[in-house]
């Protein structure tokens, strides 16, 4: 018996009474299937299921199937199993019906109910359309035999076989392809190791090579030092006795000594004072590049030391229309630094200045700064002289390297000032930085850490400074001394 209403109602209802009817449930799933738009192998496992689960059933008292469709997104087809007496499903049946369709769902009764639920493809025709075409589908026709049930289960079946062939050599080619993939990415994987290898082997050998080569340098930044301080141990017991020799021929209780020879004897001291000075710079290089020169702190006056600075140079070696200009004395600080080193680097740079400059003006500028709980000291040395040539501002601060040029020539250096210098100030904890234009000028900038004296909180150390070389009687201006570059971490040139 068929019933037939509109949407939301059972399309179809039928009682399930023999084998026959069960065959006749199986042709109308797969007609409903086909008729919502199920792929082949969907239709064959609804009709399965149901035909599996109506032979289970059958034999129940009052055994009715019932298709309806359920409106959403997606739609559903509905299959409903009731009757009114009768054993609970088989597990066995319900195991399999459960691996064919999505959703299977027992309800104990009275009235017993056995829910087959399956969702219908999306993109299909419309609703309305949808519902009358699994009306149609659904629609009874001429009765059909046992056989004609039979050959359609056997299609079915070799269909199903079929697509099972194809889906087995499909997987098989997809094997083949991935295994021949794995193939190539185990050869990729090999060869990216092995360069990886390479690489590794290369990259330990430079770093080998490295250390060797950092060091020959460090042995040789040694050895260096090492020959200055001894050069210069053995170059001070000479000029010091020369030193010595002169000043005792020039004392007034010495035989007299004409014109020409007291000359003479006034050149030998002034060339061993100059001796002596090189060689107490070049020990002090080679301990600050030792870590073996370490600052003494104490309260400077900047007017003390700016102004035997300018009574140095003021007395001696500024060229004819050069002035010196300095600070006012009542503009300058009391701070805490070391005043030895300060001196050494002011002079070595106003030295420079003077050496370099025939016409003009050279100016020596003090600015203070506050950063934060840091106090900063700011000397610009500023001249109106040759200057230096962009290749050469870095060169000067190697040892012993001279900018030659004609006023070079004419008054020959050491070439160790600048790098003397730049080392002194990075031993402050400080910096110097150079710029220059070749017909106008350089101006060097030396930064310094320096409090005022009033911020000195600890007491003065008891302990005596750190032997340094003693500073003789400053010559005339000398060749070693300029400014420098950004401070990098060793000394090195002079103009």
């Amino acid at each position: 018996m068929s019933v037939r209403e509109r949407d939301g109602h059972p399309l179809l209802t039928q009682y399930l009474t023999s084998a026959q009817d069960v065959f006749a449930l199986r042709r109308e799933a797969q007609a409903a299937g086909e008729a919502l738009g199920m792929e082949r192998q969907d239709q064959v496992r609804l009709a399965t299921a149901l035909s599996e689960l109506g032979r289970d059933r059958l034999g129940c008292a009052g055994l009715v199937v019932t298709f309806t469709m359920e409106p959403g997104d997606p739609a559903v087809l509905s299959v409903a199993f009731e009757w009114t007496d009768g054993p609970a499903p088989s597990p066995e049946s319900l195991r399999l019906a459960a691996r064919l369709v999505p959703h299977v769902a027992h309800r104990p009764g009275p009235p017993h109910r056995l829910l087959v639920r399956q969702p219908v493809p999306a993109g299909g025709p419309a609703a309305e359309a949808r519902y009358e075409r699994v009306r149609e589908a659904l629609r009874p026709t001429a009765d059909t035999t046992l056989a004609d049930d039979l050959r359609a289960q056997t299609r079915d079946l070799i269909a199903t076989l079929e697509e099972t062939r194809a889906q087995g050599e499909e997987l098989r080619r997809l094997n083949e392809e991935l295994e021949e993939t794995n193939r190539g990415v185990m050869a990729l994987y090999a060869e990216l190791s092995q360069e990886l290898e390479e690489t590794n082997s290369g990259v330990v050998a430079l770093h080998s090579e490295l250390e060797d080569k950092s060091r020959q340098l460090r042995e040789a930044g040694e050895a260096k030092t090492r020959f200055w301080t001894n050069v210069s141990h053995e170059l001070r017991t000479p000029a010091n006795a020369v030193v010595g020799l002169s000043q005792l021929l020039l004392a007034p209780d010495s035989p007299v000594l004409h014109a020409e020879q007291h000359e003479q004897v006034r050149l030998i001291a002034a060339s061993g004072h100059t001796l002596l000075a090189l060689v107490s710079d070049l020990l002090d290089v080679a301990k600050a590049e030792a870590g073996q020169l370490e600052p003494h702190l104490g309260p400077v006056d900047l007017r003390s030391v700016i102004g035997q600075l300018r009574g140095t140079f003021n007395g001696v070696g500024l060229a004819d229309g050069v002035r010196l200009l300095t600070p006012e004395p009542a503009t300058l600080p009391v701070v805490v630094t070391d005043e030895d080193l300060l001196t050494r680097i002011l002079r070595n740079l106003l030295s420079n200045a003077v050496k370099f400059t025939e016409k003009g003006e050279i100016r020596l500028d003090v600015d203070t700064m506050t950063d934060g709980p840091q106090h900063w000291l700011t000397f610009t040395v500023t001249d109106t002289g040759i200057g230096i040539h962009e290749q050469d501002v870095t060169r000067v601060f190697e040892e012993f390297y001279q900018v030659p040029g004609p006023r070079h020539r004419g008054r020959q250096g050491t070439g160790i000032g600048l790098p003397y210098a730049r080392a002194l100030a990075e031993l402050l904890g400080g910096g110097l930085t150079l710029t220059s234009t070749p017909g106008a000028g350089t101006r060097v900038e030396v930064q310094l850490p320096g409090r005022p004296a009033a911020a000195l909180v600890r007491p003065p150390d008891d302990t005596p400074a750190p032997e340094r070389s003693p500073e003789p009687a400053p010559p005339a201006p000398g060749p070693d001394a300029v400014p420098s570059v950004p401070t990098p971490r060793r000394p090195t040139g002079d103009r």
